[in-house]
């Protein structure tokens, strides 16, 4: 079997509330899902999701493969960019081939991606989520309420701004996911929003009155000085890696002692995810995939040794994708539909498309004051 072609399409997810972090809010709920197909010449399609904007100049590489050769496939995809970097939108367009061939190679054997990568059990263990920081107080309790019905006991919640509105909301949320654990697992994600000193002195603060699991990126990504700074300042694990592009920028944090877990984002694809999983495997750390739509790192998720919990955000799908999974008891619960368990009604999506992430007002969209806030700012002046 050879790869032929491929096609783009985009459909929208309704959340139902607003979302976003303390960069931006997407206040529709509504936004885009970019789909790329990989066509065959032996019939099968597979799926890829996430940007692509880049896929015209990566497609070359890979045009008239086997896809089964996935990882040769991936070195060559970055060998093919290799002058002019694979970061951006370039690794995002990577990715997404890169998830389009390990579903046909799942379907080419006929069996879930969880079972070709080698996992035992398909149930991954999770964390509750949701990109929250849009919503008000009620909005916010019952979000995690339903959350707690789904039998998750470990949560994160999204802030950066105002200190006592972080410590009300992490404590309101380990209240409301107490029904499931005596000690809920509770995290706050900040989005690079913080400088060095602000996440000493915020997070010295924050523990006073929560046992806080892990804070997720204080400080700017590529920042390994300062990571490894914080991470002595304070009890909790520090959380970082979901916008690092390739394995190589790791290297610094991992040097550095700067992170205690090592996320990845799932927007960046299955190869890359389990080759920083075992990098951080062969450290002694754990990893954590940051959430996306449908989940389908999962099926990556369920087969590494060292996988503390994966990203949950939504409970429903994107409009035309219907997804093998199940979402109880704390996790993801994968199914038995060969690759990754993602159909496509391309009839239904045939008008697609939602905000951008990146629209003005978003959360992609990096706030001239991040990290140089002198005094708390209320999101919200209505809550």
């Amino acid at each position: 079997m050879k790869i032929t072609g491929y096609r783009s399409l985009t459909t929208a997810h309704d959340w139902g509330r607003p979302v976003g972090d303390v960069n931006g809010v997407v206040r529709t709920g509504v936004t885009e899902v970019p789909i790329l197909l990989i066509e065959t010449d032996g019939g099968l399609t597979g799926i890829g999701l996430g940007q692509h904007s880049d896929i015209a100049r990566v497609f070359p590489a890979v045009e008239g493969q086997d896809p089964r050769a996935v990882t040769a496939l991936y070195d060559s995809m970055l060998a093919h960019v290799f002058k002019s970097g694979h970061a951006g939108a370039t690794y995002g367009a990577i990715a997404a081939v890169d998830m389009a061939l390990w579903d046909l190679k799942a379907k080419m054997a006929d069996e879930p991606l969880w079972r070709t990568l080698g996992a035992l059990d398909r149930f991954v263990p999770g964390y509750a989520s949701g990109l929250c920081y849009g919503l008000g107080d009620s909005e916010f309790a019952a979000h995690y309420r339903s959350w707690a019905d789904r039998g998750f006991s470990s949560a994160k919640i999204k802030g950066g701004k105002d200190l006592d509105r972080d410590i009300a909301r992490l404590l309101a949320a380990r209240d409301i996911l107490s029904v499931n654990s005596a000690r809920p697992a509770m995290m706050l994600d900040v989005n690079e929003a913080w400088n060095v000193k602000q996440a000493v002195r915020h997070l010295a603060e924050i523990e006073r009155q929560i046992d806080l699991t892990w804070i997720e990126e204080p400080v700017r990504r590529w920042d390994a000085a300062g990571h490894a700074a914080i991470t002595r300042a304070c009890r909790a694990a520090v959380a970082t890696g979901e916008n690092l592009t390739g394995l190589d920028q790791f290297a610094p944090l991992f040097d550095a002692g700067a992170v205690d877990v090592v996320q990845a984002g799932s927007v960046w694809g299955i190869t890359h995810f389990m080759r920083v999983a075992i990098a951080a495997h062969s450290r002694n750390l754990p990893v954590s995939p940051v959430g996306y739509d449908a989940n389908p790192i999962a099926h990556a998720a369920a087969a590494l040794p060292n996988m503390i919990g994966i990203e949950v955000q939504d409970l429903n799908w994107p409009i035309g994708l219907s997804v093998d999974q199940q979402i109880d008891d704390g996790g993801i619960r994968l199914g038995d539909s060969p690759g990754l368990g993602i159909a496509v009604d391309e009839a239904r999506i045939a008008n697609g498309g939602g905000a951008g992430w990146n629209s003005e007002g978003g959360p992609h969209r990096r706030p001239r004051q991040a990290g140089l806030r002198l005094v708390p700012e209320r999101p919200f002046a209505a809550e």
